[in-house]
């Protein structure tokens, strides 16, 4: 697979991504709405919060032990306000739609597992990613497909295109040659709206502003453009299709590009190794890739419960790495930490910073506090590799 890859003359490789609006995204900032209010006045608390919602019903789900009261129904209509539901038309809006709420506490085995020295608060998989392909050091398709699900929110907002409704998705398909992107062979834009809107104003528009604006050069006069195929997008969010909070993995993470263990992140506090290990590995590699050690790289990081460090920790440079590869798990293990509570030490998780990664994905983020994304140990990875050091500050 590594081989094919890197060798190939020409390979299609594919992501997508989904706008606030959609239905399991909704879900998820309201999940992790309320994790943001826990962590305000209860650093501490233990959460593990799923969200359902489907026409004119929110239901709010899980294990929840705090010291702070939570207005469940305040949060839910407040993020489902921000998103844009607001018309009665819409067949789901904040002011009309029922909140429901059954919570109970962390199961008490859990919470002594977990305990004071921070140990896994359950078994798992968790993988980072990162490649040379944007500056982001994302997959080119993720991020192209974000940047687009992005910019139907803007013009939605600010009025550009005001006909359109909050749902909505993209997806990018990018040819690559040797492992190197060259362009986008095909875009995929599906653009809720309101009703007497002709497709073919709809196609004008979301070209001219949503798809050139975002794709640039990387388009050509060869690279195909679906925008809403199947015609009419009225009737869209949870009054078209029931909403699930952890649905979204690969969106929120690296598209078809990266692997992932199954674990979702939403509505879950950073005890919890789905979230806080994953960001780990993220963490993990785009430093590897910053410091020049390979060009793309993927880290798996697995946990047992009640334990506090990894029992396994494994480094895939596909072939890109640029010195002894078989080196690089003994350098991350000497430079970084990745015991639960030193994860959550070094990037300072016990915070509200939650709510704005449940969209537009968790990773290749600057335009939100996302720690993991910060190359604070490229000169000691460098350092150790025997690599030339950057003489730029950490991102």
């Amino acid at each position: 697979m590594t081989m094919t890859f890197m060798s190939s003359p020409r390979l299609l490789m594919t992501s997508e991504s989904v706008t606030e609006g959609h239905p399991d995204k909704v879900c998820d900032q309201i999940a992790d709405a309320i994790l943001d209010d826990i962590l305000t006045y209860d650093p501490y608390a233990h959460v593990a919060c799923e969200v359902v919602a489907t026409t004119g019903l929110v239901a709010v789900l899980g294990e929840i032990t705090t010291s702070h009261y939570v207005d469940f129904t305040g949060i839910a209509r407040q993020v489902i306000r921000d998103i844009g539901y607001t018309k009665p038309e819409y067949g789901f809006d904040a002011e009309s739609c029922g909140v429901i709420v059954s919570i109970k506490e962390q199961s008490s085995e859990i919470n002594e597992a977990v305990g004071e020295d921070q140990g896994a608060g359950d078994q798992g998989i968790m993988l980072g990613f990162a490649c040379k392909e944007t500056p982001e050091l994302m997959p080119l398709s993720i991020q192209l497909s974000h940047e687009l699900c992005k910019r139907l929110a803007k013009v939605r907002k600010d009025g550009t295109l005001p006909y359109l409704r909050p749902d909505g998705k993209s997806q990018v398909t990018v040819e690559y040659s040797y492992g190197v992107p060259k362009r986008v062979a095909t875009v995929v834009i599906a653009a809720q709206h309101d009703p007497d809107l002709s497709t073919e104003k709809l196609r004008a528009d979301i070209i001219r502003e949503v798809i050139k604006p975002v794709l640039g050069d990387w388009m050509d006069d060869a690279t195909e453009i679906h925008v809403n195929s199947s015609g009419s997008f009225i009737l869209g969010g949870p009054a078209a299709d029931s909403g699930l909070s952890g649905r979204k993995n690969i969106v929120d993470t690296y598209g078809a590009v990266g692997r992932h263990g199954g674990g979702s992140y939403s509505g879950k506090d950073p005890s919890k190794v789905d979230r806080s290990a994953s960001y780990a590995a993220r963490w993990v590699a785009k430093n590897l890739v910053a410091a020049g050690l390979a060009d793309r790289v993927e880290v798996e990081l697995s946990y047992a419960i009640g334990h506090p460090q990894p029992i396994g920790v494994s480094i895939e440079t596909f072939g890109t790495h640029k010195f002894d590869h078989g080196n690089i798990e003994r350098i991350v293990r000497d430079n970084f930490d990745l015991s639960p509570n030193a994860i959550i030490r070094a990037l300072n998780l016990r915070r509200p910073i939650y709510r704005a990664t449940a969209s537009y994905g968790h990773f290749g983020r600057t335009d939100i506090d996302a720690p993991w994304e910060q190359t604070d140990k490229v000169d000691a990875l460098a350092r150790a590799a025997g690599l030339p050091q950057s003489s730029s500050s950490p991102a």
